[in-house]
C-alpha cells in the first residue's frame, strides 16, 4: 500500500510585489557626487556622509540631494558615522580608531580606540555608540570612557557594514546578501530583513521619519520607508500546476470491502491564489475536520486483490513567496485574540500532551514572566531550534519524548513547538506543503511540516524551527516570517 498523502492543513506553498509600502521601500533616492561614499548619519536637519577617497565628512540636504557643507575627516579611511545630538562621531579603519568631531570645522574633540581590528558602522542609541565590524560579524555597545565593548553579540551575516538606531532597535545593512536588517539591541536577534535598494548597500541613518541608505557601487542616496501599514510582501509570483495522487493497490487473496480516502483541500492564502481544483474521480463528498477546515472524501467499495485504486487532485493555483514584516510593539496581547481561535488550537492533541509535566514545566520554564505573543513564539522557536538536531528516528513521536530524546525530524519539531506553545497559551497549528525540490518539473513524496502561531494584529504567521536551525542571525530570522519554497 503506497501513501502519497497527508491528512493535515494543506497548502501548496511554492512561493508579486503586491505591497505598497512594505519596509524597505524606497520613498525617494538621489544620485551622488561623491563616488567613495561610505559612512551616513543624520544631525535632526541633514545629512553627513562619509567620503573615503577624498577624506571628506559632507553635509548634504535631504531634500534634494544637494551638499551643503564639506568638513576635513579625521582619519586617511573614514567610514562609519553617527550624531550625539551635538558632534559627529566617524571611525577610521586605518587607524582602528572612533572620533568625535565639531561639525562646525573638523576639530577633532575625542578619540577612543575601536574595541576590533576592522570597524565599520558606527551609530548612537541616544546614550552611547554602538559600532558593526565587517570581518569579524560583530557588533559592539561601547563604553565612551575608553571604547572597550559593554556588550557584543553576532551581527546577523556575513558583512554588516552599515548601522543606525531608530530609538528602539538597531538597523544593519549587509553588503553580501544586499539585505537590512531590524535587530534586537538586547542580544542581536533579528526581527525584520528587507532588501536593500542597491546592490552594495554601505551607509545607514534613522531621520526620525525614515531610513536612509548610501550604495556604494551605485553612488546613489535612497530614502527607505521603516514601518506602514502593509504587513506582508510577496514576490516571485508564478502559475503552477500540481498533481496530488493518493494510491492504494490491494495484496493478498481476499478483497477490500470498504476503502476511504481523505484529501485536505488547499486554502486560499495571500501568497496562494487558486485558479482551479479538479478532483478524480468524480464522485466525493466534502466533510469539515475538526479544526473546520474543508476534506474531500472518496469511498470505494469491494476492490479485489492486486488492484490499485487512484485519487488524484489537480491544482492550477498563482503562487508567490511571502515575506511578512512583523513588529513586536505592534502584536497584540493573548486576551485580544478570538476565543474560537484560542479554544481550537490550544487544545491537546496526541502528539503534543501538553498536559504532560513536563511539557507544563518546561513550557513555563521557556516563556518565563514574557507577555507579548511574538517574544512567547520567539523564545520557543530558539529553544526548539537550539535543543533538537534534525534526524529521522522513524515514526513521529510525540513532543515530550522527542524533547527529552533531543532528535527530530520536521514534523517531531512541529510537535514539539506546538505542544510548549499551547501549553503556554499561544495558538499554534501544524501545517504542511508540497516543497519544489530545484526543478519546476518535481516529485515530492516527503513533504514539509512546519508550525504556525496566531499573532493577534497580523493573524496566523509561520514558524520553522526546524529550518532556523542555523549558525547566522539572519538565516534563523528567514525561518521566522518567510515561506518560500521556490529553492527548497
Amino acid at each position: 500500500m503506497k501513501f502519497f498523502s497527508i491528512h493535515l492543513l494543506f497548502f501548496l506553498i511554492l512561493f508579486v510585489s503586491g505591497a505598497l509600502a512594505w519596509p524597505g521601500k524606497v520613498l525617494r533616492s538621489f544620485p551622488l557626487k561623491q563616488h567613495f561614499a561610505t559612512g551616513l548619519t543624520f544631525d535632526g536637519h541633514f545629512l553627513w556622509l562619509a567620503d573615503y577617497h577624498e577624506d571628506q565628512l559632507v553635509k548634504i540636504d535631504p531634500g534634494n540631494g544637494k551638499i551643503i557643507k564639506k568638513i576635513p575627516s579625521p582619519g586617511f579611511w573614514p567610514l562609519g558615522l553617527a550624531w550625539d545630538g551635538a558632534h559627529l562621531w566617524n571611525v577610521d579603519k586605518l587607524q582602528q580608531k572612533i572620533f568625535e568631531v565639531d561639525p562646525k570645522d573638523g576639530r577633532i574633540l575625542n578619540v577612543l580606540e575601536a574595541p576590533s581590528q576592522t570597524p565599520q558602522g558606527l551609530a548612537w542609541d541616544g546614550y552611547t555608540l554602538w559600532m558593526s565590524d565587517a570581518r569579524k560579524n560583530m557588533i559592539f555597545k561601547l563604553d565612551l570612557s575608553d571604547g572597550t565593548a559593554v556588550q557584543k553579540f553576532k551581527a546577523p551575516a556575513r558583512r554588516v557594514q552599515g548601522l543606525t538606531f531608530d530609538g528602539k532597535y538597531l538597523w544593519c545593512a549587509d553588503r553580501y546578501n544586499d539585505e537590512i536588517y531590524m535587530v534586537n539591541p538586547q542580544n542581536g536577534q533579528v526581527i525584520i530583513i528587507t532588501q536593500a535598494p542597491g546592490p552594495y548597500a554601505r551607509g545607514l541613518t534613522w531621520d526620525g521619519g525614515y531610513l536612509w541608505n548610501v550604495d556604494f557601487q551605485n553612488d546613489s542616496l535612497y530614502q527607505l520607508i521603516r514601518q506602514d501599514g502593509d504587513r506582508y510582501r510577496l514576490s516571485k509570483k508564478r502559475l503552477a500546476r500540481i498533481t496530488f495522487t493518493h494510491e492504494v493497490k490491494v495484496y493478498g487473496n481476499g478483497m477490500l470491502r470498504t476503502l476511504q480516502t481523505f484529501l485536505s483541500i488547499p486554502q486560499k492564502r495571500p501568497e496562494q491564489k487558486l485558479l482551479q481544483i479538479d478532483y478524480f474521480p468524480k464522485k466525493f463528498i466534502i466533510k469539515k475536520d475538526r479544526w473546520q477546515q474543508p476534506v474531500a472524501v472518496f469511498t470505494y467499495r469491494n476492490i479485489p486483490s492486486n488492484q490499485t485504486r487512484k485519487t488524484l487532485m489537480t491544482i492550477k493555483a498563482e503562487i508567490s513567496a511571502i515575506h511578512y514584516f512583523i513588529f513586536p510593539d505592534q502584536v497584540g496581547k493573548l486576551s485580544d485574540i478570538p476565543s474560537n481561535i484560542k479554544k481550537r488550537y490550544t487544545a491537546d492533541g496526541s502528539k503534543y500532551r501538553i498536559n504532560d509535566p513536563y511539557i507544563k514545566r518546561l513550557s513555563k520554564e521557556i516563556v518565563g514572566s514574557e507577555k507579548n505573543p511574538y517574544w512567547i513564539a520567539r523564545k520557543i522557536f530558539d529553544y526548539v531550534r537550539t535543543h533538537l538536531e534534525y534526524k529521522l528516528e522513524g515514526g513521529w513521536n510525540v513532543a515530550p519524548v522527542v524533547l527529552k530524546r533531543g532528535t527530530g525530524s520536521c514534523s517531531e519539531y512541529s510537535f514539539s513547538f506546538i505542544a510548549l506553545a499551547r501549553a503556554a497559551g499561544l495558538p499554534a497549528r501544524y501545517v504542511g506543503a508540497i516543497v519544489v525540490r530545484g526543478d519546476d518539473a518535481s516529485t515530492d513524496d516527503a513533504f514539509h511540516r512546519w508550525p504556525e502561531v496566531y499573532l493577534p494584529g497580523y493573524g496566523w504567521i509561520p514558524i520553522d524551527p526546524e529550518g532556523g536551525d542555523q549558525p547566522a542571525p539572519r538565516d534563523q530570522a528567514r525561518c521566522l516570517n518567510i515561506r518560500d519554497f521556490t529553492s527548497a
